[in-house]
């Protein structure tokens, strides 16, 4: 009875360990896994090494490795991280993510483990050791090196110690971006010489051509109100009954001429002031009296709405053009040396008036024959009657 006792017992223990794994293996299921290895285990100093973190979990979890901004243990260098790789599989998730490591120091060095974080629990990987050894010295350093530690050499001769890098200098790669300070000299002393050139340019124009930049053409006063004149024949608006117009017109050529011309500020006078102003400044009666024969007709075809015979407006744009001529600038003289710009100035001008005069010449025969006819057109009229 005792050993059936104990049978059912036994029995009883088994259902209950059975029973237990059943629950546990669901939640160890449900729990990551960690595991660390290191390529290679031994290097020498300054060498590296890689370590690889592979994470086992569900792939719902989100895991956060640990980063660390120098050494992972004391004498142990971590020198950068490399992208973790991740593949899923049968709802599972693994990551291998990977340390690149150094040491400068020979020993062999023991890593406990390497904690993860799955947004629940923080989980240890196992432990491992990285094994790191110096270079093997001579007899002859070793004997020198003896030397150094007794004192017998007061300086260190690195020949006789035969001690040389473990790897070579590597030449830094070429980046265009350091070298951008030698672009910006090589430009500011482009501009540099480009300026004084252009300096150079400029002094050597003024002494030959008398200016810097060559200045817009100005014309002579009179040559401008010339073109105005030109300009308010080939309108004839007198003939279109508009005549205070015309006359309004005729007469602001006119004083902006002698304001121009003689610094009188004529737009600002009455008739009689300007006849008084011009009376000073010249001898010539014909001058005064073209004048006054325009004034006092635009006087009273604006003010008493005076209604001018055809031969009139005539009479008065001609008069105009005598008075311009008569007052207008003497021919410059050109000397030698003088500067290319006043030259070419006084050449312009006395090409335009040679132009000018002929053309008025012409006008003028135009005017005379064309007041002859109305004059006869008018006297046949009267005979006529």
């Amino acid at each position: 009875m005792e050993r059936k006792k104990q049978h059912i017992i036994s029995i009883h223990r088994i259902a209950a360990v059975a029973l237990c794994l059943i629950l546990v293996a669901p939640l160890t299921a449900q729990k990551a896994s960690v595991q660390a290895t290191v390529q290679p285990t031994e290097i020498m100093i300054g060498e590296q090494a890689l370590i690889n973190l592979k994470v086992i979990t569900p792939k719902e979890k989100i895991i956060h490795f640990p980063v660390y901004e120098k050494e992972m243990v004391p004498g142990i260098e971590v020198i950068g991280m490399l992208p973790p790789d991740t593949t899923i599989e049968n709802n599972v998730m693994t990551l291998n993510f990977k340390y690149v490591i150094t040491s400068f120091d020979s020993t062999l060095y023991h890593v406990p483990y390497i904690p993860i974080f799955d947004g629940t629990d923080t989980i240890y990987s196992n432990s491992f050791g990285l094994k790191v050894t110096s270079p093997e010295l001579s007899d002859s350093t070793l004997a020198y090196l003896e030397k150094i530690n007794k004192g017998e050499t007061d300086s260190i001769d690195f020949r006789q110690l035969q001690l040389h890098d473990i790897k070579p200098v590597r030449k830094a790669p070429f980046v265009w971006t350091d070298y951008l300070w030698v672009l910006w000299i090589l430009l500011g002393v482009i501009l540099l010489i480009g300026l004084i050139g252009f300096i150079i340019y400029l002094v050597l124009n003024k002494k030959k051509k008398g200016y810097f930049f060559k200045p817009p053409q100005v014309l002579p006063a009179h040559v401008r109100a010339l073109t105005e004149l030109d300009k308010l024949k080939a309108e004839k608006i007198w003939q279109q009954g508009r005549e205070k117009d015309f006359y309004s017109k005729l007469t602001d050529i006119l004083r902006i001429y002698i304001y121009e011309r003689e610094g009188i500020n004529a737009m600002e006078m009455t008739s009689g002031e300007i006849l008084n102003k011009i009376r000073t400044t010249t001898d010539v009666e014909s001058v005064y009296e073209n004048l006054k024969q325009i004034l006092s007709t635009s006087d009273l075809v604006k003010f008493a709405k005076y209604k001018p015979y055809p031969n009139e407006n005539d009479l008065s744009l001609v008069n105009a053009y005598f008075f311009v001529n008569q007052t207008r600038e003497p021919d410059p003289v050109v000397k030698e040396g003088e500067p290319e710009m006043k030259r070419e100035n006084k050449e312009t001008g006395r090409d335009w008036e040679r132009g000018k005069k002929e053309g008025e010449s012409t006008t003028e025969r135009e005017d005379e024959e064309e007041t002859k006819r109305k004059e006869e057109e008018e006297s046949n009229t009267e005979k006529s009657k």
